[in-house]
Protein backbone atom coordinates (compact mmCIF):
# COMPACT_ATOMS: atom_id res chain seq x y z
CA UNK A 1 0.00 0.00 0.00
CA UNK A 2 1.44 3.42 -0.93
CA UNK A 3 2.51 5.61 1.97
CA UNK A 4 -0.09 8.25 1.10
CA UNK A 5 -2.83 5.64 1.41
CA UNK A 6 -1.71 4.89 4.98
CA UNK A 7 -1.87 8.59 5.79
CA UNK A 8 -5.36 8.94 4.31
CA UNK A 9 -6.66 5.91 6.19
CA UNK A 10 -5.17 7.21 9.43
CA UNK A 11 -6.93 10.54 8.90
CA UNK A 12 -10.17 8.73 8.10
CA UNK A 13 -9.93 6.82 11.38
CA UNK A 14 -9.12 9.96 13.36
CA UNK A 15 -12.02 11.88 11.83
CA UNK A 16 -14.49 9.02 11.46
CA UNK A 17 -17.27 11.00 13.11
CA UNK A 18 -16.47 14.34 11.48
CA UNK A 19 -19.21 14.22 8.84
CA UNK A 20 -22.74 15.42 8.11
CA UNK A 21 -22.23 19.18 7.86
CA UNK A 22 -25.72 19.49 6.41
CA UNK A 23 -26.65 22.42 8.63
CA UNK A 24 -23.98 24.51 6.91
CA UNK A 25 -24.91 23.73 3.33
CA UNK A 26 -25.36 26.72 1.02
CA UNK A 27 -29.13 26.26 0.95
CA UNK A 28 -29.32 26.48 4.75
CA UNK A 29 -28.21 30.12 4.69
CA UNK A 30 -30.38 33.13 5.58
CA UNK A 31 -31.31 33.78 1.94
CA UNK A 32 -33.45 30.63 2.06
CA UNK A 33 -35.54 31.58 5.10
CA UNK A 34 -38.68 31.93 2.96
CA UNK A 35 -37.86 28.79 0.96
CA UNK A 36 -36.78 26.17 3.52
CA UNK A 37 -37.60 23.15 1.35
CA UNK A 38 -36.59 22.17 -2.20
CA UNK A 39 -39.33 22.43 -4.81
CA UNK A 40 -37.38 21.91 -8.05
CA UNK A 41 -37.12 18.25 -9.07
CA UNK A 42 -33.64 17.35 -10.31
CA UNK A 43 -32.59 14.01 -11.74
CA UNK A 44 -29.58 12.53 -13.53
CA UNK A 45 -30.09 10.52 -16.74
CA UNK A 46 -26.96 8.49 -15.98
CA UNK A 47 -27.20 8.13 -12.18
CA UNK A 48 -30.93 8.32 -11.48
CA UNK A 49 -32.98 10.21 -8.95
CA UNK A 50 -31.57 11.50 -5.69
CA UNK A 51 -30.07 10.06 -3.58
CA UNK A 52 -27.88 8.29 -6.11
CA UNK A 53 -24.39 6.85 -6.38
CA UNK A 54 -21.67 8.46 -8.45
CA UNK A 55 -19.50 6.07 -10.45
CA UNK A 56 -15.71 6.00 -10.66
CA UNK A 57 -15.83 8.02 -13.90
CA UNK A 58 -17.27 10.93 -11.91
CA UNK A 59 -14.45 10.88 -9.36
CA UNK A 60 -11.04 12.51 -9.29
CA UNK A 61 -9.41 9.08 -9.49
CA UNK A 62 -11.43 8.39 -12.67
CA UNK A 63 -12.35 10.77 -15.48
CA UNK A 64 -13.60 13.52 -13.17
CA UNK A 65 -16.82 13.94 -15.14
CA UNK A 66 -19.61 16.18 -13.91
CA UNK A 67 -22.84 14.13 -13.58
CA UNK A 68 -25.45 15.09 -16.16
CA UNK A 69 -28.35 16.82 -14.41
CA UNK A 70 -31.84 17.71 -15.63
CA UNK A 71 -34.66 19.62 -14.00
CA UNK A 72 -38.10 21.10 -14.58
CA UNK A 73 -38.78 24.84 -14.58
CA UNK A 74 -40.10 26.15 -11.26
CA UNK A 75 -43.13 28.33 -10.78
CA UNK A 76 -42.58 32.00 -10.09
CA UNK A 77 -40.19 34.63 -11.44
CA UNK A 78 -36.98 33.37 -13.00
CA UNK A 79 -34.09 35.53 -14.23
CA UNK A 80 -31.26 32.99 -14.00
CA UNK A 81 -30.03 29.93 -12.15
CA UNK A 82 -27.13 29.38 -9.78
CA UNK A 83 -25.72 25.88 -9.26
CA UNK A 84 -23.62 25.05 -6.19
CA UNK A 85 -21.83 21.73 -5.61
CA UNK A 86 -20.51 20.84 -2.15
CA UNK A 87 -19.29 17.90 -0.06
CA UNK A 88 -21.26 17.74 3.20
CA UNK A 89 -19.16 14.92 4.69
CA UNK A 90 -15.65 16.33 4.43
CA UNK A 91 -13.92 16.21 7.87
CA UNK A 92 -13.84 19.99 8.20
CA UNK A 93 -16.05 22.47 10.09
CA UNK A 94 -18.11 23.27 6.96
CA UNK A 95 -18.85 21.74 3.54
CA UNK A 96 -16.23 22.17 0.83
CA UNK A 97 -17.23 23.95 -2.37
CA UNK A 98 -16.68 21.74 -5.43
CA UNK A 99 -18.26 24.11 -7.94
CA UNK A 100 -20.23 27.33 -8.30
CA UNK A 101 -21.84 27.93 -11.69
CA UNK A 102 -23.22 31.41 -12.17
CA UNK A 103 -25.51 33.04 -14.72
CA UNK A 104 -27.19 29.90 -16.05
CA UNK A 105 -29.86 31.05 -18.53
CA UNK A 106 -33.50 30.74 -17.39
CA UNK A 107 -34.33 28.62 -20.45
CA UNK A 108 -31.80 25.97 -19.36
CA UNK A 109 -33.10 22.63 -18.09
CA UNK A 110 -29.89 20.60 -17.98
CA UNK A 111 -26.16 20.79 -17.32
CA UNK A 112 -23.66 18.23 -18.60
CA UNK A 113 -19.97 17.59 -18.14
CA UNK A 114 -19.26 19.32 -21.46
CA UNK A 115 -21.06 22.43 -20.23
CA UNK A 116 -18.66 22.95 -17.33
CA UNK A 117 -15.53 22.79 -19.47
CA UNK A 118 -13.64 26.12 -19.62
CA UNK A 119 -13.55 28.15 -22.81
CA UNK A 120 -9.94 29.13 -22.10
CA UNK A 121 -10.56 32.50 -23.72
CA UNK A 122 -8.42 35.26 -22.14
CA UNK A 123 -11.11 37.76 -23.16
CA UNK A 124 -13.75 35.83 -21.20
CA UNK A 125 -12.34 34.90 -17.79
CA UNK A 126 -14.12 32.05 -15.99
CA UNK A 127 -16.37 31.42 -19.03
CA UNK A 128 -17.65 27.88 -19.62
CA UNK A 129 -18.87 26.08 -22.72
CA UNK A 130 -22.42 25.95 -21.37
CA UNK A 131 -22.75 29.72 -21.69
CA UNK A 132 -22.35 30.53 -18.00
CA UNK A 133 -19.30 31.08 -15.77
CA UNK A 134 -17.79 29.73 -12.58
CA UNK A 135 -16.79 30.98 -9.16
CA UNK A 136 -13.86 30.17 -6.94
CA UNK A 137 -13.09 26.62 -5.79
CA UNK A 138 -10.26 25.29 -3.64
CA UNK A 139 -8.27 24.37 -6.74
CA UNK A 140 -9.23 27.38 -8.86
CA UNK A 141 -10.81 25.14 -11.51
CA UNK A 142 -14.47 25.12 -12.66
CA UNK A 143 -15.31 21.82 -10.98
CA UNK A 144 -13.49 19.68 -8.41
CA UNK A 145 -14.61 16.05 -8.80
CA UNK A 146 -15.18 13.89 -5.70
CA UNK A 147 -12.14 12.47 -3.93
CA UNK A 148 -13.09 11.57 -0.35
CA UNK A 149 -10.49 10.22 2.04
CA UNK A 150 -9.79 6.50 1.73
CA UNK A 151 -11.85 4.56 4.24
CA UNK A 152 -13.89 7.57 5.39
CA UNK A 153 -17.12 6.03 4.13
CA UNK A 154 -19.51 7.44 1.55
CA UNK A 155 -19.43 11.20 1.06
CA UNK A 156 -22.57 12.96 -0.11
CA UNK A 157 -22.15 15.58 -2.79
CA UNK A 158 -25.00 18.09 -2.92
CA UNK A 159 -25.78 19.69 -6.29
CA UNK A 160 -27.99 22.65 -5.35
CA UNK A 161 -29.85 24.52 -8.08
CA UNK A 162 -31.19 27.93 -7.09
CA UNK A 163 -33.76 29.82 -9.18
CA UNK A 164 -33.26 33.58 -8.89
CA UNK A 165 -35.91 36.21 -9.47
CA UNK A 166 -33.26 38.79 -10.38
CA UNK A 167 -29.77 38.60 -11.87
CA UNK A 168 -27.03 38.45 -9.26
CA UNK A 169 -25.25 41.46 -10.67
CA UNK A 170 -21.84 39.84 -10.25
CA UNK A 171 -19.18 39.87 -12.94
CA UNK A 172 -16.20 37.56 -13.49
CA UNK A 173 -13.03 39.31 -12.34
CA UNK A 174 -9.63 37.56 -12.49
CA UNK A 175 -8.41 39.81 -9.68
CA UNK A 176 -11.37 39.07 -7.43
CA UNK A 177 -12.90 35.62 -8.07
CA UNK A 178 -16.45 35.20 -6.81
CA UNK A 179 -16.48 33.20 -3.57
CA UNK A 180 -19.17 31.18 -1.83
CA UNK A 181 -19.61 33.96 0.73
CA UNK A 182 -20.04 36.56 -2.00
CA UNK A 183 -22.73 34.43 -3.61
CA UNK A 184 -24.51 33.87 -0.29
CA UNK A 185 -24.73 37.63 0.13
CA UNK A 186 -25.68 38.39 -3.48
CA UNK A 187 -28.69 36.03 -3.55
CA UNK A 188 -30.44 37.60 -0.55
CA UNK A 189 -33.94 38.64 -1.54
CA UNK A 190 -33.62 36.93 -4.94
CA UNK A 191 -34.31 33.24 -4.23
CA UNK A 192 -37.60 32.12 -5.80
CA UNK A 193 -37.13 28.33 -5.60
CA UNK A 194 -34.43 25.69 -5.32
CA UNK A 195 -33.80 21.97 -5.62
CA UNK A 196 -31.04 19.52 -4.82
CA UNK A 197 -29.63 16.31 -6.22
CA UNK A 198 -27.38 14.20 -4.01
CA UNK A 199 -24.75 11.83 -5.35
CA UNK A 200 -22.56 9.76 -3.04
CA UNK A 201 -19.07 8.41 -3.63
CA UNK A 202 -16.74 6.30 -1.52
CA UNK A 203 -13.08 5.29 -1.78
CA UNK A 204 -12.54 1.98 0.01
Amino acid sequence: MPALDYVERALSWAFANAKARDAKLFTKGPAFADHPKPTIHITSPECGDSPAELSAKHSAVGDGLFPDLRWTHPDGPLAEYLLICEDADVPLPAPVNHGAFIGIAPSTTSVSSADVEPLNDPQKPFALRGGFWYGKTLRSVPYVPPRPLLGHGPHRYFYELIALSEPLGLRPDPNNPVTRDMLAEAIKGKVSAWGEWIGSYERK
